[in-house]
């Protein structure tokens, strides 16, 4: 299916002229972010993610559903090309969980060019996702919708850190290593299928929110911006995925029933 750059908008709620520009690059990042959620729901139910530009288009536009950073960014980049922008590839090794040992690169995110300067673009990091790019730019503390993030070199890479009140929260580190389709190949195939993948054992959805807050459901746990809601019930957490994460579960190929739902349900 041929990416479709008007569907692209209709479904983030862009209007306007778009054009390769920072102003542009801005709103479309926020819009897809409050738009479009992050969830690793097919991973739970044993599907194979494809995340060929068209595949990805069809699941995530056509579909209504979201994915994960492989999809979303996918997506962002597609539709970043169409406008006009120079786009590059990167990957990451996230830090999140604070591995003992350096981790492999299973993050994927985008390099934007603009007028000979180098941002950063990523709509697919859960929770802690960006919600505007970032300029290219260390040891300086650079404001979001939804929040301060630095970059800081840590042995020749960068090292992106979100600012908490206790201090800095390490996200992932990265290089200017241009990667390729196969590369990701390699990687989503590794976190989708890989027996200890966080993303097979723990449900994740996320979706911000304009007025900058985020809204999380992680396993049985639901936080809609304000306050935090544990619930059992697999019929309410069913509900919210639709009402009020936006996600559309009856396609033919792509929905997803409520009993396959409640199957892969944390206990």
């Amino acid at each position: 299916m041929a990416f479709d750059i008007q569907a692209y908008f209709t479904r983030i709620g862009f209007k306007g002229v778009a054009a390769p520009t920072l102003e542009t690059l801005k709103r479309i990042h926020l819009l897809h972010t409050c738009s479009i959620p992050f969830e690793n729901l097919d991973v739970l139910l044993g599907r194979t993610i494809d995340i060929e530009e068209d595949k990805v288009f069809e699941k995530l536009i056509v579909a209504g559903r979201g994915g994960y950073c492989y999809e979303q960014n996918a997506l962002l980049r597609a539709a970043l090309l169409e406008i006009g922008f120079e786009v590059v590839d990167l990957a990451a090794r996230v830090l999140i969980s604070e591995p003992s040992e350096i981790p492999p690169r299973t993050h994927r995110l985008l390099l934007v060019m603009i007028n000979q300067q180098c941002f950063i673009a990523d709509v697919g990091f859960g929770g802690k996702t960006l919600t505007g790019p970032l300029r290219l730019e260390t040891d300086v503390e650079q404001s979001t919708p939804h929040g301060v993030y630095r970059l800081t070199h840590l042995d020749g890479d960068d090292l992106l850190s979100f600012k908490r009140q206790e201090g800095w929260m390490p996200l992932y580190r990265f290089d200017l290593q241009q990667q390729y389709f196969s590369d990701f190949q390699v990687a989503n195939h590794y976190v989708s299928t890989w027996p200890d993948s966080h993303f097979r054992h723990h449900l994740m959805v996320c979706l911000h929110n304009a007025d900058g807050t985020t809204m999380t459901l992680n396993d049985r746990s639901f936080n809609d911006g304000q306050q935090r809601l544990e619930t059992a019930d697999e019929a309410t957490l069913y509900a919210i995925l639709q009402d009020v994460f936006g996600l559309s579960l009856k396609h033919t190929q792509h929905g997803i029933s409520f009993d396959e739902f409640a199957a892969i349900c944390p206990k």
